[in-house]
């Protein structure tokens, strides 16, 4: 399986992954700083739930990030999002980089 070249990923980003809801509201795991590729434009997408929410930036990343949805995303500008939906991209057998999509609201 082939990757998305590091060269392509030119902005680095924290995610502290989602761990669930706790007594005094969600938790995260450790944050973890990640290269990545940012576009910063809204989009409407659907949330897992068949909901339509507009995301306001994506991040493509390494296939193997952990990045579930409602982690905490600190975007190169400093601002904090919370990841709506995730997509693996991955073509096993083709000539097509994997990649994490992930979109922020």
């Amino acid at each position: 399986m082939t990757r998305v070249p590091a060269v392509l990923l030119r902005h680095r980003v924290t995610v502290e992954p989602y761990l669930g809801a706790g007594a005094y509201g969600p938790t995260y795991g450790p944050p973890t700083a990640v290269r990545a590729l940012v576009s910063d434009r809204p989009q409407m997408t659907r949330t897992p739930d068949s909901r339509t929410a507009q995301a306001t930036a994506t991040v493509i990343a390494d296939p193997e990030i952990e990045c579930p949805v409602g982690s905490r995303v600190t975007l190169p500008d400093g601002r904090t999002t919370t990841a709506i939906t995730v997509a693996r991209h991955t073509a096993p057998g083709l000539p097509v980089p994997a990649c994490t999509e992930v979109m922020c609201q």
